[in-house]
């Protein structure tokens, strides 16, 4: 660029600032949606240390900043995988196989909040929840159901589980076991992020220390038995939905991502060998760019945390791979259709942006889990993104633009601060404890929602552009006989399983959570047995205790 050039740029500035009182602006800030300032335009000179090869270097090399494969999209598209789950393992399954119908490349479930808190469905305090929000499973018999027909050697799956991640693994391998399949290949994602639990979606059960010894467990044992397997998905998700900036879902989630590694090297792990099965989970929101960049920029820092702070050499284990899902915290239940929209371009980012896999959230969903119809919509808004609009065709096709190479410097920026003072509060688990994290997200949240009752913030269909209408038809409807079917589910395992056997697996279980024994081994032979999830809880519970939710520091 030549001086003369750049010179002609700085004056262009002060002829635009001549020009307002003319053509004033829309409003005198601009701003991203997480608050980050957005210039009129942006010139080579608004990122002033980039260096081409340290900051953005090749695609699928160090610091992967382009994207984790050299082709990205050019060898196969992000795997499409719609979350479902409701009612019934069997109703589950009908719905699994339509989406695989439809075109769905991998499976995602979604377990209901009684699975999800480590309670069976017989359960006093699931009453009224059985089948709700995801699908029941009690025991190893209702996995199957959920996957009859379906190859667990051969599907990806991916399960939105927590504190009991290690039972529904076990679960699963047991499920694959009895059905023949290779449990080498057996390919897939637990959730298993229990940090974010506690600030960001409440599903915890036991405190986050023993938490955590139940999460490396989890790492060792994949490591040795299930070797293609995610043994965890570190998840901003939840943290985005709760409330949080973008650069706070960045912070949050990698140092919470920090907190694993360090748990998993003090286990004693080879953090080239468990570093390769990592992976996150990433909320697509509505600031087009702002998301560009954030994904942009969490793929560059973990890739340099791993390298710089925990000496990995392996390449793949320096990888940030994710999985997004649009932002359910965007849908509006006035004029619904208008999330068809908002899905579309949230999807279109997270493409841009190099994810890996992809959920699209259905137009319905502020009403209720989405119908078969809006499903439908949903993963043809994948399949649109993916073979119409040619954003597929180029490896990271943002790359060079001062807007976004800007954006997810200054994400980058200011993620690594709060990453910084988290350290120096002894860490992720200590920042939860002390409740810093859940404040910083509140105080977000709270701000956000001031805007859009002020009218800062728009919100189109809800406080601009309001129209009355009627709401949308044929919604689906869990059938209240799910709880009482999977009770009586329940009691005929209870009769026809050996008693003593159930009793010496369970008394198995508590000697290993009492000591340092990995978990996973008797989780597992306790499943083979039909021993429910809630009986397996119920033996950690009384070993580990319940989380109480307040300040421990």
């Amino acid at each position: 660029m030549t001086e003369e050039f750049q010179d002609k740029c700085l004056k262009s500035d002060q002829k635009f600032k001549d020009s307002l009182a003319k053509r004033p602006e829309r409003k005198v800030e601009f701003t991203t949606v997480s608050g980050l300032p957005v210039k009129r335009v942006y010139w080579p000179w608004d990122t002033p240390n980039f260096d081409l090869e340290k900051d953005l270097g090749i695609p699928g090399s160090y610091p992967f900043t382009r994207g984790v494969q050299p082709n990205v999209y050019r060898g196969r598209f992000w795997t499409m995988r719609q979350y479902a789950g409701f009612g019934s393992a069997e109703a589950t399954n009908t719905r699994f196989k339509y989406l695989i119908e439809q075109g769905q490349t991998g499976l995602s479930v979604a377990f209901d909040l009684p699975t999800q808190i480590g309670y069976n469905s017989d359960h006093e305090l699931a009453a009224g929840e059985v089948g709700k929000v995801g699908v029941a499973i009690d025991t190893v018999e209702d996995l199957k159901l959920l996957f009859n027909g379906i190859d667990l050697g051969v599907v990806s799956t991916s399960m939105t589980i927590n504190s009991p991640a290690a039972i529904l693994l076990a679960m699963y391998i047991v499920a694959a076991e009895e059905e023949g399949a290779d449990l080498g290949k057996l390919r897939g994602t637990i959730q298993n992020d229990i940090l974010k639990e506690y600030p960001a979606r409440g599903t915890y059960i036991f405190p986050p220390r023993p938490s955590m010894r139940i999460i490396t467990d989890i790492f060792a044992f994949c490591n040795q038995h299930v070797p293609q397997w995610n043994t965890i998905s570190i998840s901003g998700y939840h943290i985005r939905e709760a409330g949080s900036t973008a650069v706070q879902e960045v912070a949050f989630t990698l140092a919470n991502g920090i907190a694993y590694v360090e748990a998993a090297i003090k286990a004693g792990l080879n953090v080239d060998a468990f570093g390769e099965r990592l992976s996150f989970f990433f909320n697509a929101h509505q600031d087009f760019f702002e998301e560009i960049a954030k994904f942009r920029a969490a793929r560059r820092m973990w890739a340099r945390i791993m390298k710089e702070r925990f000496g990995a050499t392996n390449p793949r284990a320096m990888m940030l791979r994710f999985h997004t899902q649009t932002a359910g915290c965007t849908l509006t239940a006035p004029q619904p259709d208008n999330n068809v929209v908002r899905v579309a371009y949230q999807a279109l980012s997270a493409a841009l942006g190099g994810t890996q896999s992809l959920h699209t959230n259905s137009r319905d969903e502020a009403y209720a889990l989405p119908s078969q119809e809006s499903v439908q919509i949903a993963l043809r808004t994948q399949q649109i993104v993916a073979y119409e609009t040619g954003v597929a065709d180029t490896v990271d096709p943002m790359a060079g633009s001062y807007f976004v190479e800007g954006l997810t410097n200054e994400i980058e920026k200011l993620a690594l601060e709060y990453i910084k003072k988290i350290d120096e509060m002894g860490g992720a688990v200590k920042a939860v404890e002390c409740g810093f994290i859940e404040q910083e997200i509140q105080d977000s949240a709270y701000k956000f929602q001031k805007a859009v009752e002020s009218g800062d913030q728009v919100i189109v269909g809800v406080n601009r552009f309001q129209t009355v209408g009627a709401s949308p038809k044929d919604l689906l409807k869990v059938d209240p006989k799910v709880r009482q079917n999977q009770i009586q589910k329940l009691d005929r395992i209870y009769a026809e399983r050996d008693s003593d056997t159930v009793k010496k697996a369970l008394e198995e279980l508590r000697k290993a959570a009492l000591g340092t024994d990995n978990l996973m081994p008797p989780i597992l032979d306790a499943v083979r047995k039909r021993v429910s999830l809630g009986e397996i809880c119920d033996v950690l519970r009384s070993v580990f205790g319940e989380y109480l939710h307040a300040s421990h520091c």
